[in-house]
């Protein structure tokens, strides 16, 4: 069972006492077990449908949407779920500054914001100076998963993760690619593919 950290009982969200300080995210549960973190959790369709299929592994959810958050933190209450945490956050200060080292198993970030205008590409998440930011936050052999649906942020992540030496690529497992976010869906009700990517730390 999630212990209740936000002072609204029953509820999944947290709201850290500060902000400066790393999470003791292991002690969020009550339950030990591998804990894995989805960056930009949407409506929570991937988050809910997967902590359901393992609920060995603890999750993290941050979402930065106060609204989308709340919407997953009924959802996951309502199956009853005592394996996922909840934050509202900005993803890349929570991994840099509130994740401790070695502490995640593997991060889930799938279609995150694309600025496809040129000008604004210097906001996207998924960066080379990013990619080690995810590297001090994994266990050893821990792991990244990538979903999007833009071709040009596409290649920016492959380039980022190839320049990472302490990254090996590796397949996607075919069993995670079953589980989808509400983009995801969308996005193939149109015909548009998802293009997606894996990487192992060395």
């Amino acid at each position: 069972m999630v212990n209740s950290p936000s002072g609204i009982e029953g509820s999944l969200i947290h709201r850290p006492a500060n902000i400066v300080e790393q999470l003791p995210l292991k002690k969020l549960f009550s339950t030990p077990g591998p804990l894995e973190v989805e960056l930009g959790a949407g409506d929570g369709s991937f988050l809910i449908a997967y902590a359901q299929a393992h609920p060995e592994t603890n999750f993290v959810g941050v979402e930065r949407l106060l609204g989308r958050l709340r919407k997953i933190d009924r959802k996951a209450r309502r199956a009853s779920l005592n394996n996922i945490c909840l934050l509202r956050m900005e993803a890349s200060y929570f991994v840099q500054y509130l994740v401790p080292r070695e502490s995640v198993h593997s991060f889930h970030i799938y279609f995150p914001d694309p600025w496809p205008k040129r000008r604004h590409w210097k906001n996207r998440l998924i960066t080379e100076a990013f990619t080690e930011i995810l590297r001090a936050a994994l266990v050893p052999s821990g792991t990244v998963y990538l979903r999007t649906d833009n071709g040009d942020y596409f290649e920016q992540m492959l380039a980022s993760f190839k320049t990472n030496l302490n990254f090996a690529k590796i397949e996607t497992p075919e069993k995670l690619l079953a589980f989808t976010t509400d983009f995801e869906r969308g996005f193939h009700s149109q015909g548009v593919p998802t293009l997606h990517a894996s990487y192992r730390k060395q």
